[in-house]
């Protein structure tokens, strides 16, 4: 006896387009989530220089010396003790370990000095130790004068840190929504401050010492659509943009600023010389030493306020 299968009812066939739409998309979804099976990762972007900040312009423009400063970095380390938050604040630092790097290339792309290794110095003995070695010759003999020449010794120590990095210095947010169409935008205020001195290594002296701050901002725009486009039928739409300074940025280009500072003031204080005095005028030390003298003003008027003469009456 055949049988025939009974037609579905009229409530379930209405339900299975919509049902299958859906186990459709979820399947799509899915499928653009999860990892290719086997595919190696690609690289999609080529690698590019470090993108130049307008610190690193002005060391660019700065006017010739008349003798580079051979000029020694041992370190520039990180002084905050500050770690990333949660999850991963047990792992990474909030600011880069590398500082003295970024030093280093500062003073070489400045002009005004010739930094020597200093940092691994111990590697950098070791190899001299090896040449010393292949030529046959002793610490003290012709040989190894001629192929192995002394190392070139500093007339300044370049020293300083990174000295502090605090997070959420300035928050706040905004957002509207009119007929289930709306936005919102959220930021944050980070600062980082870097401190730079240069040491006279015949005597250590402190010639001269800087510090710089530096502002990292990150923001989020959060547009959403939800409304009924039809009686029973709701259209839901979100979407976001985020963008963080990179923190490591924003400390190399306080170190260059710090750097072209103590350049400013070192001719200032003629400790070095410029090749062409009437380079004095260039712009951009003119820009650098009216910072440098507004900042003195400031720190002068507000020494003045706290001397109890200047301080206005107590009505009490």
């Amino acid at each position: 006896m055949k049988t025939h299968a009974k037609p579905a009812p009229r409530a379930l066939r209405n339900r299975l387009p919509a049902g299958a739409g859906a186990l459709a998309v979820a399947a799509l979804l899915s499928a653009c989530a999860a990892p290719p099976g086997s595919q190696p990762a690609a690289v999609t972007e080529a690698a590019t220089l470090t993108p130049p900040s307008p610190a690193t312009r002005d060391l660019l423009k700065l006017p010739s010396p008349k003798g580079r400063v051979v000029a020694a970095v041992y370190g520039f380390r990180d002084q905050t003790g500050q770690y990333k938050p949660s999850p991963d604040s047990s792992f990474s630092t909030s600011v880069t370990q590398g500082a003295a790097s970024l030093l280093i290339k500062a003073l070489k792309d400045s002009g005004w000095f010739t930094p020597v290794e200093r940092e691994s110095l111990q590697e950098l003995l070791t190899e001299r130790r090896i040449v010393r070695a292949l030529d046959g010759s002793t610490d003290d003999g012709v040989a190894a004068t001629q192929n192995v020449p002394g190392l070139l010794p500093a007339a300044i120590m370049v020293d300083g840190g990174v000295i502090a990095y605090e997070s959420n210095v300035r928050t706040g947010g905004a957002g509207a929504r009119f007929l289930g169409i709306g936005m919102s935008t959220q930021y944050r205020v980070d600062q980082v401050t870097v401190n730079l001195r240069s040491v006279d290594i015949r005597n250590g002296q402190i010639l001269h010492s800087v510090s710089t701050t530096k502002t990292i901002y990150s923001y989020e725009l959060h547009p959403s659509v939800f409304r009924f486009v039809n009686f029973k039928e709701l259209l839901e739409v979100e979407a976001g943009v985020t963008s963080n300074e990179p923190a490591q940025l924003c400390v190399k280009e306080a170190i260059e600023t710090a750097v072209v500072h103590l350049i400013a003031q070192g001719i200032k204080d003629r400790s070095w010389v410029l090749a062409n005095e009437s380079d004095w005028e260039s712009p951009v030390l003119q820009a650098y030493m009216r910072e440098a003298d507004s900042y003195a003003v400031d720190a002068t008027e507000l020494a003045a306020m706290s001397t109890p003469a200047a301080r206005p009456p107590s009505p009490y």
